[in-house]
């Protein structure tokens, strides 16, 4: 049996690993951030940051086998894709399960991994904090709606995206003090012809014989705010927050705020 299905992924566990027990994933709370500057010129890198679907299923394959139903949950997976269009793209990657970066292609990144657990416990009240958050900005239409068919996912822009954020910080354990939002950078999922995945935008598109195309509605929120309830904020930056974790929406990161602002 080959490892790999052809596109570089390993297809299938070896029939003599033991298949892992997901209760033991979460047992001392651990979490894991790697983080990944990805090669834009190794042509699996290439063709993973063209298509959501595909590198939600690069980063899976860094996770132990035998987790369940639902191993993205089991593992406490969360990533996000930060580019800003002059260095290399540089995929983030939140586990509570230790990953296996030898599973990468030769060349695809560069990686670094550090462990969450003194982040996690500096957190205090009224500590000042640097944020970055990738939210996944959509309402859903009602029975009555004008604007769409029921449970539709309608992207938000503008006023409504900042809303958004506002109304989910303050439940995540933060009180705002800036935020600058800004449409995401265009990132799309290609699917075989099925109803599309929950919490994506219109824009779907289906021919015969083809995946379908799929963009995603997402926000990219940067600012400052204060720590209200650790508790809360930890919960949120280990769970994610909102829809679209499977393509990269929901992971909260946090930076010090510089002593001189």
């Amino acid at each position: 049996m080959p490892d790999t299905d052809g596109r570089g992924f390993r297809s299938s566990p070896p029939t003599n690993r033991r298949s892992i027990n997901p209760a033991c994933c979460s047992r001392d709370g651990s979490r894991g951030l790697t983080r990944l500057v990805l090669n834009p010129d190794h042509h699996q890198a290439h063709r993973d940051l063209g298509n959501t679907a595909v590198l939600h299923r690069r980063v899976m394959s860094l996770v132990p086998y035998g987790l369940g139903d639902s191993p993205r949950a089991s593992a406490g997976v969360l990533f996000r894709l930060d580019t800003d269009r002059v260095g290399s793209p540089v995929l983030l990657v939140q586990t509570r399960v230790a990953i296996d970066l030898g599973r990468l292609p030769n060349g695809y990144a560069e990686t670094q991994t550090r462990d969450m657990a003194p982040m996690l416990s500096a957190l205090r009240p009224g500590l000042p904090v640097r944020y970055r958050f990738l939210g996944n900005t959509v309402r859903r239409c009602g029975r009555n709606s004008t604007v769409g068919s029921w449970k539709q996912a309608i992207p938000l822009n503008g006023e409504d995206a900042v809303q958004w954020w506002a109304d989910r910080a303050p439940a995540s354990g933060l009180a705002l003090r800036s935020c600058l939002s800004s449409a995401s950078d265009p990132m799309t999922a290609y699917h075989a012809p099925a109803s599309p995945p929950d919490g994506w935008g219109s824009g779907t598109s289906r021919k015969r014989g083809q995946d379908i195309r799929v963009p995603y509605a997402a926000t990219l929120y940067e600012g400052v705010a204060e720590v209200r309830d650790p508790a809360k904020l930890r919960a949120a930056l280990l769970a994610g927050i909102g829809r679209g974790k499977s393509y990269g929406c929901g992971l909260l990161s946090l930076a010090p705020v510089p002593h001189d602002g």
